[in-house]
């Protein structure tokens, strides 16, 4: 769970914008890309979600500029049917295949009612909330999935076999903020959490039910993507290129009009919001709700950034002879 940090400094999202998008174009982006690079990380840094916002700039760079991952790659569609797509990737960053499919799956769930896409052959994707979010304003229900190259051997813990365990649902709530649940099933049981066996003793069934569906994410957004489960029997030009991606949309009006549905998932925000909190939280949401609360606010004051942030910002910085955002 991305938590504000307690110790930072305010930087307008503008700022980040323009320090991403620089970054970007001097590790070879073209300028395009690396706005819409830009575009995709400051939207989670304004919805507070640290993990996968600006900072991750300074881990995408290196993997560019050293030839891991493809800073000019040729995103193309491979196949597409009324109700499908695959978008190649071409050994680049994952936003930019997952958002073409998500793009192109809008207007194909609109003309046929429901359709999924498929990336494949990139690197990160990003958080999955960013293509649940497109289908905010079309009146359509979303799920988004990712998965990536396991390496799993024998004797392994079996939390290892969840992966990285992106996904994000998504639905409209008429004049509440709108549902975005955005998370990874594992984030809770990866090595180093000191708590991962205590959780496992107290709560087996969860732990089970988070392996469940990180096996989702791996199964729909990795082997379904050709990313094989055996790393021997991977063939990749780009060594960074070891992810996949999967969206699925389709038109709430199949089922009702789309304005009744905003009236009824409306009412649901408002009846949570005036339900006792979890213990030691001060308010009730559902998921989106704080992210958007977070993002009117950093809008206005700007990011808090937090210092392990900033010191990845500035040493990319000087890294790539660039000017900080602050």
């Amino acid at each position: 769970m991305n938590t504000p940090p307690t110790e930072f400094i305010r930087v307008p999202h503008e700022k980040l914008h323009a320090f991403v998008a620089r970054a970007g174009e001097a590790v070879g982006l073209p300028p395009e890309r690396a706005s819409v690079l830009a575009d995709a990380l400051v939207a989670n840094d304004l919805r507070g979600v640290f993990s996968h916002g600006t900072q991750q700039i300074a881990g995408y760079a290196p993997l560019m500029r050293d030839g891991h991952l493809n800073a000019k790659p040729n995103v193309h569609i491979v196949r597409e049917t009324p109700t499908s797509v695959i978008v190649d990737g071409d050994g680049g960053l994952g936003y930019f295949p997952a958002l073409r499919s998500a793009e192109r799956v809008i207007e194909l769930a609109k003309q046929s009612g429901i359709a999924v896409g498929l990336s494949r052959n990139h690197g990160h994707f990003g958080a999955a909330g960013i293509y649940s979010r497109k289908a905010l304003l079309h009146g359509l229900l979303a799920f988004v999935t990712s998965g990536h190259q396991l390496g799993l051997s024998p004797g392994n813990p079996i939390y290892h076999a969840g992966g990285g365990s992106p996904m994000s649902f998504s639905f409209p709530t008429g004049d509440q903020d709108p549902f975005v649940l955005d998370f990874g099933a594992m984030h809770d049981l990866y090595m180093g959490n000191q708590h991962r066996e205590e959780i496992a003793r107290l709560a087996p069934a969860i732990v089970f039910r988070s392996i469940g569906l990180g096996a989702i994410c791996q199964t729909w957004g990795a082997l379904l993507a050709g990313v094989p489960l055996d790393p021997s029997r991977a063939t990749r030009t780009w060594s960074g290129a070891n992810q996949g991606s999967l969206v699925i949309m389709f038109r709430i009006d199949l089922f009702m009009p789309v304005e009744q549905f905003e009236r009824e998932t409306s009412a649901y925000v408002r009846a949570v919001r005036q339900m006792a909190p979890v213990e030691g939280f001060t308010e009730s949401y559902l998921p989106g709700g704080i992210e958007a609360v977070r993002e009117r606010e950093y809008r206005e004051l700007g990011v808090p950034v937090g210092r392990n942030h900033q010191s990845r910002l500035q040493a990319l910085a000087d890294e790539l002879g660039i000017e900080r955002p602050w």
